[in-house]
């Protein structure tokens, strides 16, 4: 079976983002690939879901193309759906994309060094943001900016608001980024491995302040390769391999009953806190290049369980009960 939505669900009260489909491919020197193949997936108003795999996924693509923030070109979204609480994303204008991004849905991006502005300082990027969303003065935007470094914990905020980025530390910068994407309480907020570039401490307080700040009834989709993250995070899961999803469900199922090769394989190699010691398992092999994806299922050199089948075919997705769904043959005959 496959993971859509028909149009009523697209519609419905608890639903705010569906994506259907979706496929982005990127074009280069040394020729096309495919990014996204083939991404369906929902999450409702207030869900916390997490986007989970290994570097070179396609994590990051499919979570920029919800906001439309592919670069083109290189990129192209060559098919597919994205409904944001009943509205069709991609049919709509620059002008009306404007309005979505940073007000309705937001964005706290990998590395915040990146994102903000080097020649601007911090006061000045968070009013704009305000301004062009907010029918306020430029000093109650001031106010209203400082306020939210000074709840998002950032020690002298008064004067932050003064400085250039690269004068604050990593940690400072990721929690104006974090204040920055939640000031304008946004419906959707995509987390892109925030905190990657950050010190073990420095990632639990950042993730306690998001938790902390996010509106309740706001939805979150956490993009990460930290399976500990998403169990503390996220009540429902979507892994991810080779440009496809290829599992996903509640956070306790995906936990305590995956059905997919690579999400056990994710799972084993989680260190465990209590009980015996067991020995960690990795996986072996890398994920493919992009421009070589195995013509089957994208798993197939790597998986332990491979048969004939995985080599020639794309698998499709099969329930597991509850919501749980998972793309491997193993499960055919189940």
């Amino acid at each position: 079976m496959h993971m859509t939505d028909d149009k009523t669900e697209i519609q419905s009260e608890d639903r705010l983002l569906t994506v259907r489909d979706l496929t982005v491919n990127f074009t280069t020197d040394d020729g096309t690939f495919t990014a996204a193949d083939g991404i369906s997936f929902h999450i409702d108003k207030g869900e916390n879901v997490g986007l989970v795999g290994e570097s070179g996924c396609g994590k990051t693509v499919t979570a920029l193309s919800i906001p439309r923030l592919i670069p083109s070109p290189p990129g192209n979204i060559d098919s597919g759906e994205i409904w944001f609480d009943g509205r069709n994303i991609m049919s709509m204008n620059p002008e009306q994309m404007m309005d979505i991004r940073g007000r309705a849905i937001s964005m706290i991006f990998q590395e915040p060094l990146s994102a903000l502005s080097p020649l601007h300082r911090i006061g000045r990027q968070m009013t704009e943001t305000l301004l062009l969303h907010q029918d306020i003065s430029k000093k109650e935007a001031w106010q209203f900016a400082e306020q939210w470094l000074h709840k998002v914990g950032l020690p002298d905020a008064s004067d932050r608001m003064f400085a250039y980025p690269f004068q604050l530390s990593g940690g400072m910068q990721q929690r104006i980024m974090i204040a920055m994407a939640l000031m304008l309480a946004p419906q959707l907020v995509i987390a892109d491995e925030p905190t990657t570039a950050l010190d073990v401490t420095t990632q639990a307080q950042v993730f306690e302040l998001i938790k902390a700040m996010k509106k309740k009834d706001a939805s979150m989709l956490l993009i990460t390769h930290d399976m500990g993250v998403v169990w503390e995070m996220c009540e429902r899961i979507l892994v991810m391999y080779a440009s496809r999803i290829v599992e996903s469900g509640s956070r306790e199922d995906i936990f305590s009953n995956p059905k997919h090769p690579y999400t056990i394989g994710l799972l084993s190699a989680i260190p465990k806190l209590s009980g015996e010691r067991t020995e960690l398992k990795d996986i072996p092999g890398q994920v493919p290049s992009p421009f070589d994806y195995p013509k089957g299922c994208h798993f197939e050199k790597r998986c332990p369980f491979s048969i004939e089948r995985c080599k020639t075919e794309n698998p499709s997705f099969y329930a597991c009960g509850n919501g749980h769904h998972a793309a491997c043959f193993l499960l055919a005959d189940k």
